[in-house]
Formats: C-alpha cells, structure tokens, sequence
C-alpha cells in the first residue's frame, strides 16, 4: 500500500490530508484544517498525529506566477527545450526580472488557435520561496513541490471531455480552464477567502472563529430569500468578495474564448453554504457544483463528504504524487538541489612537505616530445599556454557559430510570426467591419422592441379601464344624475359628461368620485343649465390599480 501526506500551506491556515492507494482504489485515511501560529511547529504536529514520519509528502507552492508563450511544434524535442529556455530568458529580460532568482517549470499543451503552434504555460517563482517551503517542512520526508492550480484537476477524471473551469477560492483565487480533459489556462485573482476571513477576524480576534462563522453561514438564493428568518450578521464581509470573484471569472472566461459547460467550485470558501446555488444563479447557462473526489462515496450517510471538500487541496497534492503526474512541474528534485548547491563536492588535495599542494594523481613525469627529450620548466609554460589559446580560439569560434546560427532561425521565425501576425490583423479589421454593421442593425431592432413594447404595456394597463371605471361609477352615482358620455381621451386621463336637475346631485357625485378614488386629480366645469337640466364636463386620471 502506498501512502501520502498532502500538506497545502497558506497565511495562518494548514490543509492536510493523508490518502492512501493499494491496487487501484484509494481512501483518505485522516485529514483536518489547522490554523496556526508557528508553521513549523504545526507541521511537526501533523504530521505526528497522522503517524507521517518516513512517508511521502506532497505540498504547494507559494505566489507563483504564470506565463504563456506560443512555438511552432515543428521543433524536434531538443530544439524545442532551447527554445523554451530561450523564450523565458527574453521575458525575464523583457519584464525586468532576474532569471537567476527564478526557478521555473514547463507545461507544453496544445494550441487551440493555430494548429501549427504549441503553448507553453511557464510557472515561475522566486528561488527564495522554494527554499522557504523546504524549511518550513523540514521534519518531513519532502517529494515533491507542485502549484495547486495543476493538481486540482485530479480530483476529478474529466472523462466526459466537455470544456470545465475549476474555481479553487482559497486566500486568492484560481481559476483553471481545461479542454478536452487537460489543463490548457491558468488565472490567479487576487480576491479570495483571505479578505473575508480577515476582516471578520479583526472582528472576532480569532481566524479559527472567523472561518467557523463562515461555516455557519448561508447565502439564500433570490428564489428562498422570502424564506429567509434572519439575516446572518457577518453577510455584509462575505458578499462583496464573492460577488467581485463572480465578476473577475466572467472576465476571465470572456477573455479566454473558451466556451466551458461546467464550473467546480472548491477550496475555503466551499465552507459557505449554498455557494453553488449562488454561482448557478450567475451562471445560467452553465452547470455549477461543489468539486467532490471522483473516489469518495457520496451515497455513504455516514461520510461527511463536506469535511472532505474542505481540504480538496490537500488530496488533490496527496494524488498527484501517488498518480506520478505534473512531474514536469515539480519544483522538488535534483535539478532544483543542484541549484542550490553553491560548493563543489571534492575531497581536499594534500601539501607536500615544501607546502605546495599537489594533485591526488601527481605527474611524475615531464611531457615528453617524440624525439624522446623532456621539456624544460620554460618550454612546458609555453605549450600550456598555446594549448589554452588553442582551445580558446576553438570555443569562441564554436560560440559564435552557434549564436549566428541562433540568429539566423530566429529572423526566419520572427518573419513567419509578423507575417501570420499582419494577416490576423487584416482578417480581424475585416470582422471588425462586419460586427460594426450588425451593431447598427441590432440596436434598431432593439429600439423597434422597446417601442413595441411600450405600446403592449400601455395597451394593457388601459384595457380593461373603463368596465372597472362604470362598475365603480354604478355604486356610487346618486338618483337623479345621468352619465351622457365617457371616453378615455389619452392614456390614464378619462372625460365624463354627466346631468342632473340641480347642482348638488352632481355636487355629490364629484365628492364621491374623489373620496372613494374612483379618479384622481379631478376637475369640471360650471356647467351649462338647459330647460331645467344641468349638464357638467368631469375630468380625472385613472388612478393605479
């Protein structure tokens, strides 16, 4: 049975999750969050309580940053290695950074724009935070170093092959984008559970309580929210945050082009409940869920398979050694170690007794010409010299081979790359015109709607207006008054004419109209008397219904 400790290290908090593999199944054996004070004193603890002395440990990086650049894949294997030194050396130089602080893995992955290339993704980060980790993890068997962004997707075999993003809130966010069941991007926002967590913490003094209020906490859902009883108070320092990390994902997935069915969320934040409902009510058109790993039982009522998805970083580190993947990513190995080497392992050379150090092979003999005489002191000087002159003048000669001949495929290069660069960007100018056209053509069509249904809306509030108005006017209209005509003049406003014999029938009538709101804003004339009868012009509004 194979055994690892994933052990997933941010700002005050410690995920780790001891998972172990026999045959082809796999079972987390313990796991837990710990916040802490000294980290090395709570990794010691760790990995005591989960009995971790000699086995494996799998954990993350820490700020690393990511870069893409595109190649032509035509290049044979070590040309392509060249290449890729190359293309980061220039964008060390390019972007003021000192490549000889850096470390930096490669991950080659296919170019879904241009066939003909191939994307390099470059995760990079300072020599001195790699270092960093291996001290913090000093009490433990250390095999490999990897950045979360790329072991998250184990957690979840992808088979059906449908393009997914993975939304790992942890203090900062990731956000990893894969094709085809493979990690094609990787985007970090700075906004995550760090800022929640730390400001209800300067609350309540404690980043343990703080991430236990976020356990308690609910998001209700527009369609539950009349179910609501009372308001968690902490709410105002937990939505805000998610609401801009939904913001920054939409620009991320409109800024990579990537049309993706479905959205896993995990990480700290998956701590709050209802996250998923929130997210789906932001991305209509996709599926959003909670990321579960593919090998725990969710049907087992007695898992708490939530307590599990807390730490979903922790097993993901623990499967990527234990499944052998991203070894190119690996910041812990060989290559790294014999970086940080700074001395020559030697044995130390011997004096004589004149004080002079002498080799461990001494040269008994002086070089000797074919003429079979030595040379003397001043002769072997000499050769010595015109050996390294020699060899000096092959080296340089040898160099500069090679750099013009670096020069010269880059030209070609270069040309190829401004050559597809202007044919894009005429192809672009050309899409550029069309979108302009149908912009035009749209917001026409828009305006021609919204008209149309200003119309409809008005048509329906004046419908059924003047029945309700007669059925009304029916209760209160007094003997003696007549209705002569009613007519709904434009849109609320509504004229009656109305007679009676004397002025305090329609007097009263008026009176009710207004008292029982039959209309508003109500005006009539004098009135004209004929033949003893008095007919009167009223004029009102249909009040709101």
């Amino acid at each position: 049975m194979q055994n690892c400790l994933g052990i997933y290290i941010e700002n005050n908090v410690i995920k780790y999750a001891k998972v172990a593999k026999e045959r082809d199944d796999l079972k987390i054996e313990s796991y837990g969050i710990k916040f802490y004070d000294n980290i090395e004193e709570t990794i010691k603890q760790i990995i005591e309580e989960t009995y971790s002395y000699k086995i494996p440990i799998c954990t993350n990086l820490s700020d690393e940053q990511y870069t893409y650049i595109d190649m032509f894949n035509l290049l044979n294997k070590k040309d392509l290695a060249k290449a890729t030194d190359t293309e980061f050396e220039l964008f060390c130089n390019d972007n003021g950074k000192n490549k000889a602080a850096i470390e930096y893995r490669t991950l080659q992955v296919p170019n879904l724009m241009d066939s003909d290339k191939v994307t390099t993704i470059y995760t990079y980060v300072n020599k001195s935070s790699v270092v960093g980790r291996l001290k913090d993890l000093n009490g433990g068997n250390v095999a490999s170093i990897v950045p979360i962004s790329l072991a998250i997707p184990l957690l979840n075999n992808f088979a059906d092959g449908k393009n997914s993003v993975i939304i790992n809130i942890e203090n900062k966010t990731t956000v990893t984008t894969i094709v085809n069941g493979s990690t094609y991007k990787i985007d970090v926002i700075d906004n995550g559970m760090e800022k929640i967590l730390s400001d209800i913490a300067a609350k309540e003094n404690s980043n343990q309580k703080a991430y236990e209020i976020c356990k308690n906490a609910t998001i209700y859902t527009l369609e539950a929210s009349s179910l609501q009883v009372a308001e968690n108070e902490y709410m105002p320092y937990i939505m805000p945050t998610l609401y801009s990390i939904i913001e920054e994902v939409k620009e991320v997935l409109a800024k990579n082009q990537i049309e993706v069915s479905n959205i896993y969320i995990t990480g700290l934040a998956t701590a709050i409940n209802n996250l998923d409902l929130y997210f789906q009510e932001n991305f209509v058109d996709k599926k959003c869920e909670i990321l579960t790993p593919f090998f725990v039982e969710t049907t087992n009522i007695k898992l708490n398979v939530k307590d599990y998805i807390e730490v979903n970083s922790a097993i993901a580190l623990a499967l990527n050694n234990l499944l052998a993947t991203n070894k190119t990513v690996d910041f812990k190995g060989e290559s790294f170690k014999s970086k940080l080497t700074n001395k020559v392992s030697s044995k130390p050379q011997k004096e004589n007794k004149n004080g002079k150090i002498q080799n461990k092979k001494t040269k008994s003999n002086l070089i000797k010409m074919d003429l079979g005489t030595s040379l003397d002191f001043i002769e072997t000087i000499l050769v010595r010299v015109l050996v390294g002159i020699l060899l000096l003048v092959i080296s340089y000669s040898i160099a500069a081979k090679y750099i013009v001949s670096r020069i010269e495929d880059k030209k070609d290069e270069m040309q190829i790359v401004i050559d597809d660069t202007q044919k894009k960007i005429k192809d672009i100018s050309g899409d550029i015109t069309k979108v302009n056209s149908k912009t035009t053509e749209y917001e026409e069509r828009i305006l021609k709607i919204e008209e149309a249904k200003s119309e409809r809306n008005e048509y329906y509030k004046t419908k059924n207006a003047i029945p309700l108005l007669l059925t009304r006017i029916r209760t209160v209209i007094p003997d003696g008054v007549q209705l002569l005509h009613i007519e709904n003049t434009t849109g609320k406003h509504v004229q009656i004419k109305a007679q009676a014999e004397k002025y305090e029938q329609l007097g009263f009538f008026i009176a009710k109209l207004k008292t029982d709101a039959i209309l508003i804003n109500i005006t009539s004339d004098s009135g004209t008397k004929t033949d003893n009868v008095i007919q009167i012009t009223i004029e009102g509004d249909f009040p709101e219904y």
